[in-house]
């Protein structure tokens, strides 16, 4: 699943307005992952540490499945190695 906009190309304003929030398994850490929606109803991801850096913006069909595999523990690790 590649994002629409990698590391934060055509991404001008946006992102500078949005409404970011830390996911609740942060538990108060300075280094951690923030999403936000965008205005135009994509998604928008970055790293806490990097709030300047890269911007990864997904369409809503994209996060669906990426959070679905989230759940579905796809990306849990030993399900990663397993595949290799």
């Amino acid at each position: 699943m590649a994002p629409l906009y990698p590391f934060g190309e055509k991404m001008h304003t946006q992102p500078k307005m949005a409404a970011w929030q830390k996911s609740s398994f942060c538990n108060g850490a300075s280094s951690c992952v923030e999403v936000a929606p965008l205005a135009d109803g994509n998604v928008a991801l970055r790293d806490s540490k990097e709030q300047d850096g890269p911007i990864l913006v997904f369409t809503p069909a994209e996060w669906a499945a990426f959070t679905a595999g989230v759940r579905d523990g796809e990306f849990e690790l030993e399900a990663l190695t397993a595949g290799a």
